[in-house]
């Protein structure tokens, strides 16, 4: 017998008849004998829905009472699914996340777990009840509700599975696993039959949907068996393990593109220590992410330019910012495109790899594709290029590291 923490995104929550097929799959795991915990989303765009009904209400309300509107809609999903268990004859129950409780810390909306009591539902468990949690959300040691971010509910499951001390963790969703890359942009995109830990925290930082960066640190951290699968299909999922335990030690193990990107470039900065920590002050003390930065070399009139990159759903905030700083920075003009995205190749190969930079560089040179910024870690290389060839710029590194599967076009995206 084996413990299971199973979680299922908005899309396989959409509606009772897909709620039906949620509780079959799970019947399908308690009549094979294994103890069962359940982590549920939203329905699809019911949490879009709620958060409009905050900013309808006030555009500056209270964080701590947006989590309590925004967190009902795993309420309703998870009660929904213990109703639908309960007459196919599974015993389930749901548990809130004060009921636990998962305790978290008090930054409403934005949320991290500390530790989650599960003594109550393991006895329940014990029993042959199917435990039913509500991802997203949590309470804090004096009780207020919080939840923990967009696509929050991938980190409730892994935090549970973690807590449970169950053998593996499987998050469904409306893709059978993951791909070299999306597969909407290269048909020949393969299904990898495992991935590390770190190659799935880089492609998610860098913009692979398929699960959320926090939940991927957790499940790293807390050795959590994770399985990406399908709702809709039984094909194989992609296991996500340990370094030593992964199975295809490809060069290149995938492919992403994040074209919410913005370049930010602030002119004319004087060339002497310290300025460049006052440009990225005020953007941290806002909370604005800065990700690629390039420094020129600097002119012979004592100034420089420095370039970087931030949220494109960030950038007029960095920029008002930078303007209140202008003063204390000393820079000349500032300079903005949002026409923009970065192209990432991610792979442990890296580690013990020369050339990777190489044939990157030269792949997108050979198709006129200019480069505007690099970033790279061990097992990263990030390029940011004019959007308009973010597709093709996909494809061709795609085939220019060999990922092209020669067999059958992929069905689903990455």
């Amino acid at each position: 017998m084996a413990r299971i923490v199973m979680k299922f995104g908005g899309t396989s929550m959409a509606g009772i008849e897909r709620i039906r097929n949620v509780a079959q799959r799970v019947k399908r795991e308690v009549d094979a004998g294994n103890e069962v915990a359940v982590v549920v989303s939203a329905m699809a765009g019911e949490t879009d829905r709620l958060v409009g009904f905050c900013r309808e209400a006030a555009a500056l309300h209270d964080p701590a009472e947006y989590d309590v509107v925004v967190a009902s809609g795993e309420q309703v999903t998870s009660g929904l699914l213990a109703i639908t268990l309960q007459a196919i004859g599974v015993p389930a129950r749901s548990w809130l996340g004060w009921q636990l409780p998962i305790r978290t810390s008090d930054a409403h909306s934005t949320a991290r777990i500390g530790d989650i009591d599960t003594s109550a539902v393991l006895a329940d468990m014990a029993k042959g009840r199917v435990a039913v949690v509500p991802g997203f959300q949590g309470v804090t040691d004096d009780g207020r509700v919080t939840t923990l971010g967009r696509g929050g509910s991938d980190t409730s499951a892994v935090a549970v599975a973690a807590a449970l001390k169950a053998d593996r963790c499987d998050i469904y969703t409306d893709v059978d696993g993951v791909y070299t890359t999306d597969p909407r942009i290269v048909p020949k995109a393969k299904k990898l039959q495992s991935v590390t830990f770190e190659e799935m925290l880089e492609l998610a930082s860098v913009g692979a949907k398929v699960l959320q960066t926090r939940s991927v640190e957790l499940a790293m951290k807390e050795k959590v068996k994770v399985q990406v699968l399908s709702s809709f299909t039984d094909a194989p999922g992609t296991f996500v393990v340990d370094e030593e335990e992964g199975v295809e030690q490809e060069l290149i193990t995938g492919i992403a593109y994040n074209r919410n990107e913005a370049q930010v470039t602030v002119t004319r900065v004087p060339d002497t220590p310290g300025v460049v920590s006052r440009i990225f002050e005020p953007l941290s003390a806002a909370n604005i992410n800065v990700d690629m930065i390039v420094q020129n070399v600097a002119r012979e009139s004592g100034h420089t330019d420095v370039t970087f990159t931030v949220p494109r759903t960030e950038l007029a905030r960095a920029m008002d910012e930078l303007a209140k700083a202008k003063d204390s920075i000393g820079y000349g003009e500032l300079e903005a495109v949002d026409n923009v995205c970065k192209v990432s190749v991610v792979g442990v190969g890296m580690k013990s790899h020369a050339g990777v930079a190489l044939t990157m560089f030269k792949a997108l040179g050979d198709r006129g594709i200019n480069i505007k910024a690099i970033t790279t870690s061990e097992i990263k290389i990030s390029v940011l290029i004019a959007e308009e060839y973010t597709e093709l710029a996909v494809r061709v590194l795609h085939t220019a590291y060999g990922l092209d599967d020669t067999s059958e076009p992929a069905g689903a995206a990455a």
